[in-house]
C-alpha cells in the first residue's frame, strides 16, 4: 500500500475521528444531563442564557453557531419546560428576547456540577479539558484561551 492510500484510510480522517469524537461527547453527557430534564443541545441554550440574560434569538444563535431557525424550536421548548420567557422587545417588536425564569436560574446551580462529572467519567482533569478544547478551536471558529 503506497502513502497516498494510507491518506484515504477511515482511521486516518481527521473529520471521522472529529465526528466519532463529538457523538461519543454528546452520549457521555446525556446520563448526566437527564437529571436536570435537559438534552445537550438544551443545556448548551442554558449555558448561553446562565451568562447574560436576557439574550435576543440572534444572539443566542449566534453564540452557538446555529441558525436561528434551528435555535428556536430549542428556545421553544426550554418555554414550555418553564426554564425560560420569549418576549417581544419594548424597545423594538422585531427583536425577540430570551430571558431565564427563576426556575431557570435556580436550575444553574444543579448544572454546575456538570462539567466534574463529566471529566471524572473521561479521566481529565481541568488543565486536560482546556488544552483539548484550545485543540478545537481552529475548527470551532474560536481562538485558543477564549472562552
Amino acid at each position: 500500500m503506497t502513502h497516498d492510500d494510507d491518506l484515504l484510510r477511515l482511521e486516518n480522517q481527521l473529520c471521522f475521528a472529529v465526528v466519532t469524537a463529538a457523538r461519543n461527547v454528546v452520549a457521555l453527557y446525556r446520563p448526566i444531563l437527564e437529571p436536570l430534564g435537559l438534552t445537550h443541545p438544551q443545556y448548551l441554550v442554558m449555558l448561553v442564557l446562565w451568562e447574560e440574560s436576557p439574550r435576543t434569538l440572534n444572539e443566542l444563535a449566534s453564540e452557538l453557531a446555529l441558525d436561528p431557525a434551528t435555535a428556536s424550536p430549542l428556545v421553544k421548548r426550554l418555554e414550555t419546560e418553564g426554564l425560560l420567557l420569549r418576549q417581544r422587545s419594548n424597545r423594538d417588536e422585531r427583536r425577540l428576547e430570551i430571558t431565564l425564569t427563576p426556575a431557570g436560574a435556580a436550575l444553574r446551580e444543579k448544572a454546575l456540577d456538570v462539567p466534574r462529572q463529566v471529566m471524572a467519567t473521561v479521566g481529565m482533569s481541568v488543565a486536560d479539558v482546556e488544552a483539548l478544547r484550545d485543540g478545537l478551536a481552529p475548527f470551532a471558529g474560536r481562538r485558543p484561551g477564549v472562552r
